[in-house]
Order: C-alpha cells, then structure tokens, then sequence
C-alpha cells in the first residue's frame, strides 16, 4: 500500500508541537514504548560486541530502528498495543521495499563508518593519551595539557558535524520508503528537502531537546549532590534518560506526518491541544 505524500512547509512552532505530541503518544504505551527503547538499547549492545560486523550491523539498525518506533507511534493512535515487530515490520511490506530499506541501512552504515573512522583518524592519539592519565591517575596538569590538544576539539567536530549533516537525508527517508514507496534516491533526496525547508522547526526541535537533556542532568546532579547521594544520580540519570529517549523517539512519527500531510489524527496536530 502507497500513501500519498505531499511535501509541505510548516512554521516553526510546531518543532515545540511535535515534542507535546510525543509526550501525549508515550504517555498512552509508556511501558510499551520504554520496553522497546530498552531492547533496542539491548540489541545495540550485542551487535556491537560482534567481531568485525558488528559495528557495522549495529549503524545498519539506526534508520530501520527510527521508523520502528514511527510505526509503534501509528499503532498507539489507532489505540493498538505495539510490540518488538515493529522493527522487523518495515522488511516484510514488499520484497522491493525490503530490498531498499536494506541498501538504506547500508548506505548510511558505510557513510557513518567513513564519518567515524574519519574523526578517530585525527584525535585517536590525543583521546589514547587522555584515556592513559586517566588509568595512571595523572595530575591536573597532565590533564590540562593534554585534553588542550587541538586534536580533540577538531576531532569531536568532524564526529558531531559529520553525523549531523548524515542525519539530514536519512530522517524522513526509511518512512518514506515504506509509507511513500519511493526508491532509494528519491527518499534521500525528499528527506533533505523536507529538513531543509522546515529547518526553523527542526532546529527549534532539536534546541528544545538538547535544553531538555543538559536542564535535566543539572537536576539530578544538583539535587542528590545536596542529598549527598551523588553515587546515585548517574543511575537514576540512566533511567530518565531512558524515559527521554522514549519520548524522543515516539515524536519522530509526528515531524514526517507533518511536513508530508500524512494521515494523522487532527486533534494531536492541532496547535491548540
């Protein structure tokens, strides 16, 4: 089944909207949708800890693991439970749309890889040497001097730059390749321009979640720093975060539906709810 698309603009208030919508959808499956962020979190691990493919598996997962939870975000709002088959979903609908998922997850697995490697090329010394103090308990001002090194500022660059421009192209494309039918390229290509002509509400997005994150880390240190429990507040920081990354990524359904016209309930889009 093809839906129609129509690619359209969309103020940028509404990048603040999709953070509400997500949290509504969450709050409706909020164990359903925790338990996926926690097997997907899971399943990272182990294909990580794979010889050789296993870093590359694990990048490959990325883009079908987005639209996983879009699909998860479509099911809670027909008022259905979602379950681990959502990500396994987008590689049974045809077998040409598997076939291009599948070069999707690998294209954007080889370019991350090229974009990492890339990075770790120009720091990699300089983050050994930092990792060492840290094992030989080194002084302040070993440690002063060598987390200086220019290396790790440009390194850090190229990983943050890099992966965020990758982002551009691959957000909107594994949904459009499954809701859409379009092919590879043409997802890509629609994904970028989608982004790029809604970037006032994607930054907005992407401001208000990063605001969202470092504002919650300052609570919880602060507050058991005051208590006295510091040992916890990394555990219970892991937990929240948890909870955050949820809500995240259940959002992500409600950027494509707006900027394509897809389908979705009105009374969620609408600004005034």
């Amino acid at each position: 089944m093809t839906m129609q698309l129509h690619l359209q603009q969309v103020p940028a208030r509404n990048g603040r909207l999709w953070i509400r919508h997500g949290i509504k959808v969450f709050q409706r499956q909020p164990l359903a949708f925790t338990g996926l962020m926690g097997l997907a979190l899971l399943a990272s691990m182990l294909l990580s800890a794979l010889p050789l493919v296993g870093p590359v598996l694990g990048l490959m997962a990325i883009p079908l693991c987005s639209l996983g939870f879009m699909l998860a975000t479509h099911l809670v709002l027909q008022k259905k439970t979602p379950t681990a088959t959502v990500f396994v979903a987008p590689l049974k609908l045809t077998r040409e749309r598997r076939n291009h998922q599948l070069l999707l997850s690998t294209s954007f697995a080889l370019s991350a890889l090229v974009i990492l490697l890339g990075a770790n090329a120009i720091d990699g010394e300089a983050t050994q040497a930092v990792l060492t103090l840290m094992k030989e308990n080194g002084t302040p001002e070993e440690f002063a001097r060598v987390a200086g090194d220019s290396r790790i500022i440009i390194g850090a660059l190229v990983r943050f730059g890099g992966l965020t421009l990758l982002a551009v192209p691959y957000w909107h494309a594994p949904a459009l390749i499954h809701w859409g039918g379009q092919g590879v390229g043409q997802a890509l290509f629609s994904s970028t321009l989608a982004l790029w002509r809604n970037k006032a509400a994607f930054a907005l997005n992407g401001l208000l979640w990063v605001a969202g994150f470092l504002a919650l880390s300052t609570l919880v240190t602060l507050a058991f720093t005051l208590l006295g429990l510091i040992q916890v507040a990394p555990v219970v920081m892991l937990m929240l975060g948890l909870l955050m990354w949820s809500v995240f990524y259940a959002s992500l359904y409600f950027s494509f539906v707006d900027c394509f016209m897809f389908g979705a309930p009105q009374d969620l889009l609408d600004s005034k709810h």
